[in-house]
């Protein structure tokens, strides 16, 4: 369910009330408090918490009409807390987390609203969230300096947002549960860069970017548990290399070279070097695989990590099965296609 679910008429007279209560008080207010998770149980409690989230909306709603544009970052941010709040609240999340995501949203809303700058960027691990996948955590960093940065807002907000979902979820139900909302997270991390890159190019002329790429276009290919083979990497996973190499044709890039960087996941069953030659033979099943998909031989090159660059430490999970799928996006090559400026 989204908010839009809650645009009807019987609502309309509900939201123009609160918004008048809110205006009335302030933006200096007390924040919006949801019912505690005890009283969730009355159509009372939970049509009043409803109100609350319209009322949020309808004041996001106004500061867009203000001229706050919904591809900046903070707007696109403040509307994704409150919509993975209002997710969270509706799957019947008796934590805190909708309410410190609500918070959230709120803290943002009214810093614009006061006409607040700078806006901190900073992004809140909301009910001790785990932090999960700091390789995408620093490729969302990365954009945060780059001219493309304007185009790219809104995925760079919303894709820290559900970095902080998925960690909220694994809390609670560990890494299956928090599984969709990191890939939700990749896409959103995959289409930021995108949109960085293509930042300020002219679609009626030559595909050329009039500002400085935002990097290289990244996919991870996954293997099983201590294997290397063709036969061992994750489909799917491969589906991140199709992409890239698709998005290059598109955009008419010339490809400079790929790096391959090999990694293993932290289980040192067999030792440092067992890792580290695993992540070595790893790499080069990649190389064969893009070698054949059409990537010049000549343009591939190598590094090995073994297991020194964990981005998920999967602490405290079992049974054994639970940890070796929770560790997977540690048993992966990275493909970096580096583009021609």
């Amino acid at each position: 369910m989204t908010l839009s679910h809650l645009k009807t008429p019987a609502f309309r007279s509900l939201l123009a009330a609160a918004v008048l209560t809110v205006v009335a008080a302030g933006a200096n207010a007390q924040q919006t408090q949801l019912n505690p998770q005890a009283k969730r149980i009355s159509d009372e409690a939970i049509h009043a918490d409803l109100e609350s989230y319209e009322a949020t909306q309808g004041r996001i709603q106004a500061l867009n009409d203000g001229g706050r544009p919904i591809r900046d970052y903070h707007l696109s941010k403040a509307q994704c807390w409150l919509d993975v709040s209002f997710h969270e609240y509706t799957r019947n999340d008796r934590s805190a987390f909708p309410q410190e995501a609500l918070t959230e949203s709120e803290k943002l809303i009214v810093d614009m609203e006061n006409g607040v700058s700078p806006i901190p960027t900073d992004t809140a691990l909301v009910n001790d969230a785990k932090y999960l996948r700091a390789d995408l955590w620093q490729r969302l960093k990365v954009i945060h300096g780059t001219p493309g940065f304007a185009c790219a807002a809104q995925k760079v907000a919303c894709g820290e947002v559900e970095l902080v979902h998925a960690g909220n979820e694994f809390n609670q139900q560990q890494w299956r549960h928090s599984k969709p909302y990191i890939q939700i997270a990749e896409d959103l991390v995959n289409e930021a860069e995108t949109a960085a890159r293509l930042c300020g190019v002219d679609p009626a002329g030559p595909v050329a970017p009039l500002a400085p790429a935002a990097g290289p276009l990244i996919a991870n290919v996954l293997f099983e548990f201590d294997r290397n083979g063709y036969k061992d990497i994750r489909t799917y996973s491969l589906e991140s290399v199709d992409r890239a190499l698709a998005t290059i044709a598109a955009e008419k890039r010339e490809l400079a070279g790929v790096a391959l960087v090999g990694h293993a996941d932290r289980m040192q069953g067999k030792g440092f070097d067992h890792n580290q030659a695993l992540s070595e033979r790893r790499a080069a099943t990649v190389r064969e695989v893009l070698i054949g998909r059409g990537v010049p031989a000549d343009k591939i090159r190598f590094e090995y990590r073994g297991d020194t660059q964990q981005v998920q430490q999967c602490e405290g999970v079992k049974p054994r099965a639970a940890l070796l799928e929770c560790l997977l996006p540690n048993r992966r090559v990275e493909v970096r296609f580096e583009l021609a400026q």
